[in-house]
C-alpha cells in the first residue's frame, strides 16, 4: 500500500487523471456522425464529451451501489402504468399521474396529453412506486373528480408530493441535479468530469463499408444492398475527473430531505460524518472504480473499443482542484513506441513541475498505477493495482472513526 506524507490539512478533493488508449472507435459522435475534436496546443485532438463518459460512469455506479436513478420526463407515464398495473382503471390512473404534477404546485409543466413534463426530472426509481402510493391513499377524491372542472385543481397532499420529488438517493448525490422547477430539489453535484482530449494530434479516418441482401444472392444485380461511409478516430486520451469530497459529506447527511443539509462543512470528527462514513467510502470507491473501468458504447458493436487505462494517477487535495491537462498543451509526438509511453511519461514529468511550484508538504494522498515497471516520481508512490490505488485514496479521504480520533 502506498505511504502517504504526514496529513496536516483536512482532504477536501479527490483528483482522478487517467491516461487510456483508444483503437478504432467513434464512441461519442456529434450531429454529422463524425468523431468530436476541438483545438489545443494549435493541433486538432479527438474529444469524448462528459456527459457522453459521465452517463456510463453513472450506470456503473448505480450497479454496484444498488441505487438506481432515472432521468425522465415521463413521470405522469410511469405513475399511470403502476396504478394500471395496481388494478386501477385507465382514466382514473392517467388522472393520478397528472396529479403528481398538479398538486406540487411547482412550475412543472403537462405535455403531451397530461403524460410527460417539460423538464426533465432527475430521480429515486422508487419515486412513481412512492407517488402511486400517495394516489392510493386519495383514490376516492381522484375518483370523485374524474370527468369534472375539479380534476384540473390540485387533488393530491401537495407536501407529500413534494417530498417524493425532492427524494434523493447515492447516485444523486454524487452526480447532482438542476431542478430549478422544484424548491430546494436541487442537488449541487460532487462529481466534475472534465471532456476526454487525445495527446496529440488526430485526424478522422473513413470507413467504407456495404451492406449484402442475403435474399438477393440469385438475382442478376446480386451484390451490396447498402454502401455508405462512417468515421473513426484512435489515439491515446487523457481524461480527468474530481469528486469534491466536503460536498459528498453534505450531499448524504441531507438523503433523508434537503432540510437535514449541514450548515457548515463535516469534520471527521462530527457524529454525522462517523454515521455517514461508510456510505461515503462506498460512494467514493464505486465512483473511481467506475471512472476508471467503463468506455462510452457508441459504434461498440462495430468497434469494441473496450480497453482499460494505461495509468491512473490519483491525489487527494486539501485545497483545491488540479487537472494535468496542461500537460498536452503541446502534443505528445509518436516514437518507437507510440503515443502512449511518450504520455505517460508527459504525464509524470508535468506532475512534478507543477507540483514543485505549489509545493507537496500538504498533499494527503498521491500516488499511482500502470503499465511500466518503472516509478513514475511525479506522480508520487507506486500502487501494485488500481484497486489498492483506489483504497489507498479512500482511507485517506474519509478516515475511519479510530483514525480520526473518535
Amino acid at each position: 500500500m502506498p505511504i502517504a506524507p504526514a496529513v496536516t490539512s483536512a482532504p477536501r478533493f479527490l483528483d482522478l487523471h487517467v491516461v487510456q488508449t483508444l483503437p478504432y472507435n467513434n464512441v461519442n459522435r456529434d450531429d454529422l456522425g463524425s468523431p468530436k475534436s476541438l483545438t489545443f496546443g494549435g493541433t486538432t485532438r479527438t474529444r469524448v464529451s462528459s456527459q457522453a463518459w459521465k452517463r456510463p460512469v453513472r450506470l456503473a455506479v448505480e450497479e454496484a451501489i444498488g441505487e438506481k436513478a432515472l432521468r425522465t420526463r415521463r413521470l405522469p407515464e410511469q405513475v399511470f402504468r403502476e396504478l394500471v398495473s395496481r388494478g386501477w382503471p385507465e382514466d382514473l390512473a392517467a388522472l393520478a399521474g397528472a396529479q403528481v404534477i398538479r398538486s406540487a404546485e411547482t412550475k412543472l409543466a403537462l405535455e403531451k396529453g397530461d403524460r410527460t413534463t417539460a423538464s426533465l426530472l432527475f430521480l429515486p426509481d422508487s419515486a412513481a412506486s412512492a407517488l402511486a402510493d400517495i394516489a392510493e391513499e386519495h383514490r376516492q377524491a381522484l375518483a370523485k373528480a374524474l370527468g369534472k372542472a375539479a380534476a384540473t385543481k390540485p387533488l393530491l397532499p401537495k407536501d407529500a408530493v413534494h417530498d417524493v420529488l425532492r427524494s434523493r438517493n447515492g447516485s444523486i448525490a454524487l452526480f447532482g441535479r438542476m431542478l430549478a422547477e422544484i424548491p430546494q430539489a436541487g442537488v449541487d453535484g460532487a462529481v466534475q468530469v472534465a471532456h476526454a482530449f487525445t495527446t496529440h494530434a488526430t485526424s478522422v479516418q473513413t470507413d467504407f463499408f456495404t451492406a449484402v441482401d442475403d435474399v438477393n444472392q440469385w438475382a442478376e444485380d446480386a451484390g451490396s444492398a447498402h454502401m455508405n461511409t462512417g468515421e473513426f478516430s484512435t489515439g491515446v486520451f487523457y481524461r480527468y475527473a474530481t469528486l469534491d469530497l466536503r460536498d459528498l459529506a453534505s450531499n448524504v447527511a441531507s438523503l433523508k430531505g434537503p432540510q437535514d443539509r449541514p450548515t457548515t462543512p463535516l469534520a471527521p470528527s462530527d457524529n454525522a460524518y462517523l454515521r455517514d462514513v461508510g456510505t461515503l467510502r462506498d460512494l467514493t470507491t464505486a465512483f473511481a472504480t467506475a471512472f476508471l473501468g467503463t468506455v462510452p458504447g457508441a459504434k461498440k458493436t462495430s468497434t469494441a473499443p473496450h480497453t482499460h487505462p494505461d495509468l491512473v494517477h490519483v491525489a487527494v487535495r486539501p485545497d483545491r482542484p488540479l487537472s494535468l491537462a496542461a500537460a498536452f498543451e503541446e502534443p505528445v509526438r509518436a516514437r518507437e513506441h507510440g503515443w502512449g509511453l511518450p504520455s505517460r511519461l508527459a504525464l509524470s514529468e508535468y506532475a512534478a513541475r507543477i507540483n514543485r511550484l505549489l509545493g507537496t508538504e500538504e498533499l494527503p494522498y498521491a500516488a499511482h498505477a500502470g503499465l511500466d515497471e518503472k516509478h513514475l516520481p511525479g506522480l508520487g508512490t507506486m500502487a501494485a493495482s488500481y484497486p489498492e490505488l483506489i483504497a489507498g485514496a479512500v482511507d485517506i479521504a474519509y478516515p475511519t472513526a479510530k483514525a480520526a480520533g473518535a
